[in-house]
């Protein structure tokens, strides 16, 4: 240790030793010392943590023995020490400060509840702290409501803590069933800017996907069971959405306009508002597509994009509204060219800052266009059209960041959803190969989009289809169909579901073979319907055309009709019947696949039971079958009329010709010619 070193460490224990002199006037002495020494000095507050002064300033400020004066100052030196680092605000928590703290503010003065406060609200908003403290004991919020009322810190200090404690729906619950909106509204118009401006921010967090809240900001929550009238929450005078939007004037703080912004958006999306309220078209909208100017700092446009993102995702009206205003679409794209070396940011310490967080203005960009191009055609040709974007999304799959490349993945997700793109610009930049490269060990959030994007490019009308194919993306898509997760394993099989639509014998031969039938009939009982549908479309897709069906059929063909039989007597629903029926009428057209079927008398009976069923989508598949069956010009196909004739099938088709539905009054005739000719 060098001299200066262990000069600061002698005079650090002075100050601790002075916490334990006998006489309380040294002691408050001892403690305002150290209120100055450690003020702006990270240094020194480390030392005077390992020193132990923490343990001793709790007890100062816990003992009623320990005057107000000097229980005050312990608060003060206790919040300066925890204005210091992670690991400072670490060792206050483990010394159990919060509970300390809570404990103090049940003394009646003021100015040491404000020192309380200020401390509680220091090591909330760090990120170390766990927020579940403010909660374990019940009587703390509503002691925090009752305490809003005192002063102005009071209300700042409080509503900051209740914004950084509100994390899950657990918690947006208890403090709104203590009454938070209708004791926060109010501070919505204080006079001093802080208590509005944190008030604001516990509204968007308290709004955030509730729709119990959001209900009850615009006031259309229903009375309860027992007739309790519920009046609206007004401020002034004013309903709150209306206190809102004028907060989002351009007079207004830019902070102060965003986060006005986001109440109104999280309202809208928890559906308290709609879509086309003027409030969401011509004040919220308007206002996130300013934010995403490039005057603004970045953290308000990395903001303003992911928050506009997120207003318009599930709305295709404000997509089309949002693309045409402000040249949002060409504004975008400056948000991969900052910060630039011509940047006119002269403030070094902005430049530093900047260029380390620039990453995040390339995934807000990203996640907007994703929601931008989600549904409309014209808005996707509008985004691939921007300079350099499908270079851009490419390097962006790439990217360091895994939130660039979620992003990244993201967008490219929304545009592939265009037949025109997949057949030009996803084309004409081999999208694939990066695409191909993520799924090799991503994370499974980055899978499950990556995966899914790849779904769309194996579609048959997609060029990449055929490259992707070399590339040995089999392998990969039948382990996907192994995961735990079950959007992956339903990517998995889709993937391999659009990959056999109408392909090559060698192929189908090569995704039998890889996916293995013990993986295919696992799948085929897999507890996700929508896996069982995707299974069933492979199924179906892998047996069409004869020679294939009469191939796969004579290598599979008992466990492939042990697998539909298992699934028509099942609990299944309509749309997974019909499948597989639609399966059994594939392999009625094979040659000698059809043979499984003829010699099943079982099978037979079910497919006369679903002739007769209820719905007319299974009538209609089941007689499919039979049609197939008793085909004319076919092999054999006498002795199967006779058959089924014996069976009682003749009749069942006789008494279909007559059914109410046209199609299915249709195909019932066409079968009986078959009879006639």
């Amino acid at each position: 240790m060098d001299a200066a070193a262990a000069e600061v460490t002698a005079t650090s224990r002075h100050y601790v030793d002075r916490l334990f002199d006998p006489d309380p006037q040294k002691v408050l002495q001892g403690v305002i010392d150290m209120k100055n020494a450690v003020i702006g000095n990270n240094k020194q507050k480390a030392n005077l943590i390992v020193l132990g002064a923490v343990p001793r300033l709790l007890y100062l400020l816990q003992q009623s023995s320990s005057s107000l004066e000097l229980r005050t100052e312990c608060a003060v030196v206790l919040g300066s020490l925890a204005m210091g680092t992670e690991n400072n605000i670490k060792s206050l928590v483990d010394c159990h400060i919060i509970p300390a703290l809570l404990q103090g503010l049940l003394c009646p003065d003021l100015i040491f509840i404000e020192a309380c406060l200020r401390c509680l609200r220091t090591v909330f908003i760090s990120p170390v702290t766990p927020v579940q403290l403010l909660y374990t004991d019940p009587t703390v919020i509503p002691h925090l409501m009752s305490l809003l009322s005192n002063s102005q810190k009071t209300q700042e200090y409080i509503t900051q803590i209740f914004s950084h404690c509100c994390k899950t729906p657990e918690h947006q619950t208890v403090l709104f069933n203590h009454g938070a909106i209708q004791n926060i509204a109010p501070l919505l118009i204080s006079p001093s800017y802080k208590v509005r401006m944190q008030a604001l921010k516990c509204f968007s967090v308290l709004a955030y996907e509730n729709t119990q809240v959001s209900m009850t900001l615009v006031n259309a929550s229903k009375p309860h069971l027992i007739s309790v009238f519920v009046l609206p929450v007004l401020v002034d005078g004013e309903l709150l959405s209306q206190v809102f939007v004028k907060m989002m004037q351009r007079d207004q703080p830019i902070e102060m306009q965003l986060t006005a912004a986001k109440c109104l958006t999280y309202m809208c999306r928890a559906g308290a508002i709609r879509t086309d309220d003027s409030c969401i078209v011509l004040k919220t909208l308007p206002c996130l597509v300013r934010m995403c100017s490039k005057e603004h700092l970045l953290e308000e446009r990395v903001e303003g994009a992911e928050t506009l993102a997120y207003l318009m995702e599930p709305d295709v009206e404000l997509q089309r509204i949002a693309s045409t205003t402000d040249h949002l679409v060409a504004m975008l794209a400056d948000y991969f060219k900052y910060p630039s070396s011509v940047s006119a940011i002269t403030d070094i310490k902005r430049l530093d800052h900047d260029l380390k967080h620039a990453h995040e203005l390339r995934q807000a960009a990203f996640k907007l266009y994703a929601s931008l191009g989600s549904n409309d055609e014209d808005i996707r040709k509008k985004i691939t059209e921007t300079e350099n974007m499908m270079d851009r999304i490419v390097s962006g799959l790439s990217e360091s960041s895994i939130k660039v490349r979620l992003a990244a993945v993201r967008c490219l997700h929304s545009l592939s959803r265009s037949v025109q793109q997949l057949r030009t610009s996803f084309h004409d930049h081999a999208v694939w190969k990066p695409l191909m490269k993520l799924l090799q060990n991503a994370p499974d959030e980055v899978l499950v989009m990556a995966s899914s994007t790849l779904c769309n490019l194996l579609l048959e009308f997609s060029p990449s289809k055929e490259p992707i194919l070399e590339s040995g993306v089999i392998e990969l898509l039948c382990s996907l169909t192994q995961s735990d997760s079950s959007a992956l394993r339903v990517n998995g099989i889709w993937a391999l579901m659009n990959m056999a639509f109408q392909a090559d014998q060698k192929v189908k031969v090569e995704i039998v073979r890889c996916l293995g039938t013990e993986q295919l009939f696992r799948l085929l009982s897999d507890p996700d319907t929508n896996v069982l549908m995707k299974t069933l479309g492979l199924l179906r897709n892998l047996l069409s055309t004869r020679p294939h069906i009469d191939q796969i059929m004579s290598s599979h063909g008992k466990q492939i009709m042990q697998a539909v039989t298992l699934i028509l007597e099942a609990e299944h629903s309509i749309e997974v019947k019909e499948q597989t029926l639609c399966i059994l009428a594939n392999i009625a057209d094979g040659n000698t696949a059809k043979e499984l079927i003829m010699t099943n008398d079982d099978m037979l009976q079910k497919i006369k039971y679903y002739m007769g069923h209820s719905n007319v989508k299974l009538q209609l598949a089941a007689t499919f079958c039979i049609s197939n069956l008793i085909w004319n010009e076919e092999d054999g196909s006498q002795e199967r009329q006779d058959k089924l004739r014996e069976m009682g099938f003749v009749d069942v088709l006789h008494k279909l010709t007559q059914a109410s539905d046209p199609n299915l009054s249709d195909r019932a005739k066409t079968a009986m010619q078959q009879y006639l000719a």
